[in-house]
């Protein structure tokens, strides 16, 4: 079968594409805008790309096309898939019709932390010998891939809440029927499609409808909007996590941390002491990913003590607090940040390890939340972890330097933060205070102009 995919450089859409072609079938896709790592994954397996998007990326006519839910009506390729009636599906309706079912499906919900728990959640069952399929939404740095079929009946899949595509607005995991089931928090977030808070809870209920009651959910044990979602009705076993004694009650798995940074913790289950837990990770977000991934692991059978055991090997995943670069005293590291609260605990996590070290934080709000303005009034605060930062308004969101400027006027504060409107400009800031020794962090949900590879190219000019 020809499959051709709308969208296919999104992390979804690429990993559909690995899998459609690991079944067999002749894949294609178009898309715009492509960056790595997703666009060179698809090159390497042999994938045709076509750049932009029109009917003539539909000859030969495909079997079946898949519409990524980045597409809407008035797309030319969109149209003309309608009007040429071929067969098309979304992504996820595709993929628990042709892969998920009759699997043991492992998922992983939330607003943050998906694309790494499930690559955790995945290493462990991969060093376990259980030879998993897997979707991730990410390169694991583990794997070669974002997606493979696997040999066994475990499949282990990150678990998105954005909708499935135009004509189907139902969050994505809702198709998934998880047995193993991991929340890992709920905030707002997707502006775009949710209206409010209240909106994205009910869209975790009906996650939570589909769990049998001979599955499992593993949950922080404080978290007042997974509160809402679960007291909507739960028909399945819970189990809760949580770090030292920050509940009231004894949490089923807890963390007590040996290092500030995170980077070394003491796994505890029911109260008993399981393992240490030494990597190269930080923060006490990945803490709380961890023991989510040994919970759901043990669920299958995997005692926690060999899901620590490989976690202390877990290399991480690419564009999550990515070391890209050390020239010259700056290490440089990539880190795919979507929401002020993703970027609050990755600088507080870096801060925990290098201590007085300077931090500068580049930071593109480039989510369709962010973007709208939704989180500005905790954007700032965000990064009080980092000594200076650089604000990228590629997209002239006039709402930045305004909220910039009067943050500014009500702390009398200097220069710290800085909007730029180009990545030359970013660029330059950059360079004009850097110290001796600096960890810079370049956030983004994006590809951010390419910034990454022309900031490492000024570095190695300037102390290479």
């Amino acid at each position: 079968m020809h499959i051709h995919i709308l969208g296919i450089c999104g992390t979804f859409m690429g990993s559909l594409a690995v899998i459609a072609r690991e079944l067999g079938h002749k894949v294609t896709g178009s898309d715009q805008g492509v960056y790595p790592p997703m666009s060179t994954q698809l090159e390497a397996q042999g994938i045709e790309l076509m750049e932009g998007y029109g009917a003539e990326n539909l000859k030969p006519k495909p079997d079946l096309v898949l519409i990524g839910n980045a597409m809407s009506r008035g797309n030319p390729e969109v149209e003309a898939v309608l009007n040429q009636h071929i067969d098309y599906m979304s992504g996820p309706e595709w993929l628990s019709r042709e892969v998920l079912r009759h699997r043991w499906v492992l998922a992983v919900a939330g607003t943050h932390g998906k694309t790494t728990t499930t690559a955790m959640l995945l290493w462990i069952l991969d060093q376990a010998g259980f030879e998993p399929g897997y979707l991730v939404g990410g390169v694991p740095q583990d794997f070669s891939v974002s997606a493979r079929l696997g040999k066994s009946d475990f499949f282990v899949i990150e678990a998105d809440e954005y909708d499935s595509a135009f004509f189907d607005k139902r969050s994505k995991f809702v198709h998934y029927r998880p047995d193993t089931l991991i929340l890992n928090n709920l905030e707002y977030d997707h502006a775009d499609i949710f209206e409010n808070v209240e909106a994205i809870e009910r869209q975790f209920h009906h996650l939570v409808r589909t769990v049998p009651s001979q599955g499992m959910i593993v949950r922080p044990a404080r978290d007042v909007h997974l509160d809402n979602a679960l007291g909507l009705g739960c028909w399945s076993s819970v189990q809760d996590t949580a770090i030292g004694s920050e509940v009231g009650h004894m949490a089923d798995w807890r963390a007590e941390l040996l290092s500030e940074d995170g980077s070394r913790f003491m796994v505890i289950h029911h109260e008993q002491p399981v393992a240490a837990l030494r990597w190269n990770l930080t923060g006490t977000h990945n803490v709380r990913n961890a023991l989510s991934a040994i919970a759901a692991a043990r669920h299958i059978g995997i005692t926690p003590d060999h899901a620590v055991a490989a976690l202390c090997r877990f290399g991480g995943v690419k564009r999550r607090m990515e070391l890209i670069a050390e020239i010259g005293g700056v290490r440089v590291y990539d880190d795919f940040a979507h929401h002020p609260t993703a970027i609050a605990s990755t600088l507080e996590g870096l801060r925990n390890r290098v201590g007085d070290e300077p931090i500068l934080a580049i930071v593109e709000p480039r989510s369709n939340t962010m973007k709208q303005g939704v989180h500005q009034q905790a954007l700032i605060p965000s990064t009080d972890a980092a000594d200076r930062v650089l604000w990228g308004n590629l997209t002239d969101m006039a709402w930045l330097p305004v909220l910039l400027e009067g943050w500014k006027e009500g702390r009398g504060a200097g220069d710290h933060h800085r909007v730029e409107d180009s990545v030359e400009a970013l660029i330059g800031s950059a360079l004009e205070q850097l110290p001796e020794t600096c960890h810079i962090v370049i956030m983004s949900n994006g590809g951010f102009g390419g910034i990454h590879q022309k900031l490492v190219a000024e570095l190695e000019k300037v102390r290479g």
